[in-house]
């Protein structure tokens, strides 16, 4: 029997962590619950999870920093982040920040397990392509493992955070194509955050910076006016 897959859920308000802890198990998940934001970094530090529920208002260590600090961890952990701080600053931040999904509350326990179900599916895809196209794509003097998930730039491997990776090698295995911004949303980040296209606006500028000569005439990652970006094709 396969071990049960892992949620970490970081959040202070006790009736809804009793809440979703309770739907979560009735699932099959192996849940594990802590109210302090600094005790939530640590359990993630740790490793081992599957996904993460958070919150953003938490004592100790907040939540965004939290989701900041996930990124900078070798093994990505899906995060569905989970606020009463329901503005569009705070959720685009989240979302830029490297969360997967942001869910203010009030929220319904059944769309929350309805988009961990969905996260996870979306982790095991990632997973599988990476194991089925184990062979490095390079383009010029751009090279990208997805097993090792590490990018060279002329022999010298680039920072970049998972997102950005994942936003890349996607852009590498369909050369030519054109994709929307809702499209990058829908494949790169697993939802249609209608509202929040511009966060792929944001991913793609950080990227250009990595990996273009010349921000300001991009030879990699080309802009399509009025539909959306492209990977250049090979010469």
């Amino acid at each position: 029997m396969a071990a049960a897959r892992t949620i970490l859920i970081v959040e202070d308000d006790a009736s809804i962590a009793d809440l979703l802890q309770l739907h979560l198990r009735d699932e099959g998940y192996d849940v594990t619950h802590t109210a302090d934001g600094g005790e939530g970094w640590r359990l993630l530090e740790r490793g081992g999870w599957d996904a993460l529920v958070l919150d953003l208002m938490l004592p100790g260590v907040d939540g965004l920093e939290i989701c900041k600090r996930a990124r900078t961890l070798d093994r990505y952990v899906p995060i569905i982040i989970t606020s009463a701080r329901s503005s569009e600053v705070h959720r685009i931040l989240g979302l830029e920040l490297g969360a997967d999904d942001y869910l203010p509350k009030p929220f319904s326990v059944m769309e929350l397990l309805a988009r961990v179900r969905a996260l996870l599916r979306r982790s095991d895809a990632l997973a599988r392509n990476a194991r089925s196209d184990a062979g490095e794509l390079v383009s010029g003097d751009l090279r990208i493992d997805p097993l090792a998930r590490t990018v060279s730039l002329g022999g010298e491997l680039l920072d970049l955070t998972p997102r950005e990776f994942d936003l890349l090698h996607f852009f590498a295995r369909h050369p030519g194509r054109v994709f929307s911004r809702m499209d990058l949303l829908r494949e790169v980040w697993g939802y249609q955050h209608d509202g929040y296209e511009h966060t792929v606006n944001t991913h793609i500028n950080r990227l250009r910076l990595k990996i273009e000569q010349n921000t300001a005439e991009p030879q990699r990652i080309l802009t399509v006016w009025g539909h959306g970006y492209k990977f250049a094709e090979a010469a």
